[in-house]
């Protein structure tokens, strides 16, 4: 099978030698029936020790944003996750590490071509909307969101659900008003087409 060759790859790519060496394998997830690919930054800490995307705060707020139960956000063969780096990148001061250069722009598409259903990638944060926008974005992460509906069918721009963001959240209160019911009749439209 293509994906699992391709993960093989990942795995045997010399920028991964250390991840692989200590037994910790790549952390996404795709399918050939994918509709919707969720693209974020990197696998958190638990996540990578849990071996599931999204499986931490975050990944609760999104699940609700997206009005799926956890179930079917992990089982649902019509929902990928492939983050812009599939391995914890560390922690910094403010957060999580970035993930690293380069990832993105030699795995995702050979793993997007094995996904000819999809309709819609889901852009989370900056660094998701900064690969795939690149110079269509807006000036910055607001902006872009505010204006989602310029970028759809094939894109849906999102801030990170990170409780690091509560600030962000509470100044921009349009985004859970305006921004997430349109996202969630999205959601459900694409997965139960």
């Amino acid at each position: 099978m293509v994906f699992e060759k391709i993960k093989q790859a990942i795995m045997a790519d010399p920028l991964n030698k250390s991840f692989t060496d200590q037994g910790i394998e790549p952390l996404y997830k795709v399918s050939a029936e994918a509709v919707i690919v969720l693209v974020g930054q990197a696998p958190g800490r638990i996540a990578q020790e849990t071996n599931m995307v999204w499986n931490d705060i975050s990944g609760d707020r999104l699940r609700e944003w997206m009005g799926v139960s956890r179930e079917e956000f992990y089982e649902s063969e019509k929902i990928a996750h492939m983050p812009m780096d599939f391995y914890y990148p560390g922690k910094s001061q403010k957060g999580d590490n970035p993930p690293r250069k380069g990832f993105a722009e030699k795995w995702h598409p050979l793993l997007l071509e094995e996904m000819p259903k999809v309709k819609t990638i889901v852009l989370i944060g900056s660094y998701a909307q900064a690969f795939y926008l690149k110079d269509k974005r807006e000036k910055n992460l607001t902006l872009t969101v505010k204006n989602h509906l310029k970028y759809l069918p094939r894109f849906f721009p999102l801030v990170h659900p990170s409780p690091l963001n509560l600030g962000w959240f509470r100044k921009n209160p349009w985004f859970e008003e305006e921004v997430i019911p349109i996202f969630k009749i999205l959601i459900r439209q694409k997965i139960n087409a």
